[in-house]
C-alpha cells in the first residue's frame, strides 16, 4: 500500500486554478507531497501546508526577507533557489501571484 500524500488539497487547488492556462503543467508525486512539473521542470511542490517555490538562485537572498520564507534544508545542506513558503501565503491572490510570479519566471529559464 502507498501512502496517502500529505499535501493541503485546498492550496493545490488555488495552484492549480493559477496554472490552468499555462501549457505543459504536469502533477507528480515527490518529496511526501505534490509537485506541479512546468515544461519538465520541478516549479512549485506542496507539503502539508508548506510550499517548496523554485527561484532565480540569483535573488535568493533577498526573498528571505518575505515573511514565512526561507531556504530549504535538505540533510543539513542549504539548497540555493529553493524556499520554503507558508502556505497562509497563497490565501491572499496577491501574495500567491507574487510567488507563482517568480517560479514560473525562473522556469521559463532552465
Amino acid at each position: 500500500n502507498r501512502e496517502p500524500m500529505a499535501y493541503n488539497e485546498v492550496l493545490a487547488g488555488k495552484i492549480r486554478k493559477a496554472l490552468a492556462g499555462k501549457k505543459r503543467v504536469k502533477e507528480q508525486r515527490m518529496f511526501g507531497g505534490l509537485a506541479f512539473m512546468v515544461n519538465g521542470k520541478m516549479c512549485i511542490t506542496i507539503r502539508d501546508d508548506r510550499l517548496m517555490c523554485r527561484v532565480d538562485p540569483a535573488i535568493h537572498d533577498r526573498l528571505l526577507k518575505q515573511k514565512d520564507c526561507h531556504t530549504v534544508l535538505m540533510r543539513g545542506r542549504e539548497y540555493k533557489g529553493y524556499l520554503h513558503v507558508d502556505g497562509a501565503c497563497f490565501n491572499k491572490k496577491t501574495e500567491r501571484n507574487f510567488w507563482l510570479k517568480l517560479a514560473l519566471e525562473y522556469n521559463a529559464t532552465l
